[in-house]
C-alpha cells in the first residue's frame, strides 16, 4: 500500500492542529465551554495519545510517548486540571515529533506485526495500514469538535 497520501493527510491535519497554538491563548485552550466535557488542548493531547495507541501499542511496540502524557489524554479521560504553558509546549512539539519518528519507523519496517481489534469507534484494525487510516479519521473527528469549541471560547 502506498502511504504517501496517508502521510500527506496526516501532516496536513497536524498543521491545522498547530494553528490553535498560534490563534488562542493558554486560557482559551484550557476553557471548557458549557455543554462540553473537554477543551481545545485536551483534544490535541488526545489525538497524540490515540496515535500512539493505534500505531505503536497496536503493533506491540513501546513507541516514544511518555506514560504521563498517554495516561492524561487517552480515551475515557477528561481535563483534570488546566494545562500549564510548559505542558502546552510539550504537546505542540509532540504534534510534529510524532510525524518525525513514526514515518521513518514505518519506512524502516518496524511495524511488522499488528494486534487485530475493533476500536471504540467501530474501526476494524487488521494491520498498521488500517491503524494509519483510522488515525487520520480520528484526527478529523477531533478537529471538527475543536471547530465547534473555538466558537464558544
Amino acid at each position: 500500500m502506498k502511504m504517501d497520501a496517508v502521510f500527506k493527510a496526516w501532516k496536513t491535519s497536524r498543521r491545522m492542529y498547530l494553528t490553535f497554538f498560534e490563534n488562542y491563548s493558554l486560557e482559551q485552550l484550557n476553557k471548557i465551554p458549557e455543554g462540553f466535557n473537554n477543551n481545545l488542548i485536551w483534544n490535541i493531547g488526545h489525538i497524540i495519545a490515540t496515535q500512539h495507541k493505534l500505531i505503536y501499542q497496536g503493533s506491540g511496540l513501546k513507541g516514544y510517548l511518555s506514560d504521563e502524557v498517554f495516561n492524561r489524554y487517552q480515551s475515557g479521560t477528561f481535563p483534570a486540571s488546566p494545562v500549564t504553558q510548559e505542558e502546552a509546549e510539550t504537546l505542540k512539539e509532540l504534534l510534529i515529533a510524532q510525524i518525525e519518528s513514526t514515518i521513518p519507523d514505518f519506512n524502516e519496517g518496524i511495524f511488522d506485526h499488528y494486534n487485530e481489534r475493533i476500536t471504540g469507534i467501530g474501526f476494524h484494525l487488521a494491520s498498521v495500514y488500517d491503524a494509519f487510516q483510522c488515525n487520520n479519521f480520528h484526527e478529523g473527528l477531533h478537529l471538527g469538535y475543536m471547530m465547534g469549541i473555538r466558537k464558544l471560547i
